[in-house]
């Protein structure tokens, strides 16, 4: 298992390398040092990819704990401390802002830990912005409740479902809850807690019970002179479920989940590098393919031979893409090539169909009007009417390729042999099913 998580860990360092010599490759040819506005643009998708690869290198696993107000966070992250280190308190709204914490348990993995204020404060959209952006360095999320969940706990638990990073539920306050009561809570929040309906159970490193910082106790006190007095005491927390848990994770599959969210933080920065590259160059890129539509639907109208019609259709939709990949500067890789190849082939296969359609319908294809021309003049009618109407079709074609190709061009740059979206399909595919990162494999199933 270690041997696979150094395996997954040296991908995603190679993967995060090759994006960066890509980029670097732009800088030195001068693709953004003659276009200031784009790399202006692209500067902190370039940051990103390159502090993404120093926090690789670090392996420090950060884990984030969410809720919503008066559940505990910072007092589950001072237990798992064991000091109080983070600000708690009765009032609501303590923690204003993150705060991070190193924690090193078992004197072999460094971890930071991340307070966050909670997910229904005041300044809503600031604050779910703050939420978004920790969400998005996270490797591992701590979602922390304190009983049923509501519906607001419920919708944010969803939301955070959907960054696409593995979670913990962490049922805190059991102290509050007599035995047969915490029980039922805990089989609600096993369902609930999956965050979709089809979605299996949560399983037993999905969600644990605590009591970060227990309600103090009377005890009564019996003194050797025969005195009785009552005092308050505050138990110890009841903390080593999640400790263990957490442990069990980390020595399972923490390299993994480092590598995974690097990853996906990777595949996020350069799909947005690509994403303002082609909006930038939009008018450019409209021209090109506007240009090559024209083009090809010209040469096919007057070229007089059907078979040269679909060779020369497609080399012409090749040069168009290559022709876009030039303007944009972004890599070329095999990300949806048998998509693009079906829209080329649609574009020659129309022409054919075209050369069929007119031969059936007038009598006789372009290819024979134009030999039988010579003998027969009233033959170059039913040639112009023919070759028209194939240009119409080789000029539609032109243009769904040209279209076709930015989505091939935008999407591509995160596919590949080393592309992120490659090296995370390859990691999720080889992780076992008693894994947490199992459970983040199902929900991508679900979700696509």
């Amino acid at each position: 298992m270690r041997n696979l998580q150094e395996t997954h860990l040296n991908r995603a360092r190679a993967s995060l390398r090759q994006a960066l010599s890509w980029y670097g490759y732009l800088r030195k040819s001068g693709q953004l040092s003659s276009n200031p506005e784009l790399a202006g643009l692209l500067k902190p998708e370039l940051e990103a990819l390159n502090s993404t690869l120093n926090k690789l290198d670090s392996n420090v696993i950060r884990i984030a704990a969410f809720g919503l107000v008066s559940r505990g966070k910072s007092a589950v992250l001072n237990a798992l401390l064991g000091d109080k280190i983070l600000q708690t308190g009765p009032l609501n709204g303590v923690t204003q802002w993150p705060r991070s914490v190193r924690w090193q348990p078992g004197g072999k993995v460094l971890v930071e830990l991340i307070d966050t204020p909670g997910l229904d404060e005041i300044e809503g959209e600031s604050r779910a912005d703050m939420a978004r952006e920790v969400v998005h360095q996270a490797d591992l999320i701590l979602f922390v409740v304190s009983g049923d969940i509501t519906r607001t706990e419920y919708q944010a638990l969803l939301e955070l479902r959907r960054s696409q990073k593995p979670l913990i539920l962490v049922f805190n306050k059991i102290d509050l809850y007599p035995d047969t009561d915490r029980g039922a809570i805990y089989q609600n929040l096993q369902q609930l807690g999956a965050g979709h309906p089809e979605a299996k159970p949560l399983l037993t490193d999905e969600i644990v019970m605590m009591a970060a910082e227990p309600a103090a106790m009377e005890v009564r006190v019996e003194w050797p002179d025969g005195r009785v007095s009552y005092e308050w005491e505050t138990p110890p927390p009841q903390v080593d479920e999640l400790k263990e848990t957490i442990l069990n994770i980390l020595n399972r599959e923490g390299r993994s989940l480092l590598a995974l969210n690097a990853l996906i933080q990777a595949r996020d920065a350069e799909t947005a590098i690509a994403q303002k590259t082609i909006d930038l160059r939009e008018q450019e890129a409209e021209n090109i393919i506007w240009q090559f539509t024209k083009y090809k639907a010209l040469a096919v109208m007057l070229n007089p031979i059907a078979f040269l019609d679909i060779l020369g259709g497609t080399v012409a939709d090749l040069a168009l893409i290559r022709a876009l990949a030039r303007l944009y500067g972004l890599p070329m890789t095999s990300y949806e090539a048998g998509k693009i190849l079906k829209t080329i082939l649609f574009s020659s296969g129309g022409l054919l169909l075209g050369e069929l359609g007119s031969s059936f319908i007038l009598g006789l294809g372009k290819t024979t009007a134009a030999i039988t021309s010579a003998d027969n003049p009233s033959n170059i009618s039913a040639f112009a009417g023919s070759a028209i109407a194939q240009a119409g079709i080789a000029g539609y074609g032109a243009y769904s390729v040209g279209k076709a190709a930015q989505v091939y061009l935008e999407k591509g740059c995160t596919w590949g042999q080393l592309g992120a979206s490659s090296v995370i399909q390859e990691i999720l595919s080889q992780v076992d099913q008693n894994t947490i990162l199992y459970r983040l494999r199902q929900e991508l199933g679900i979700k696509y």
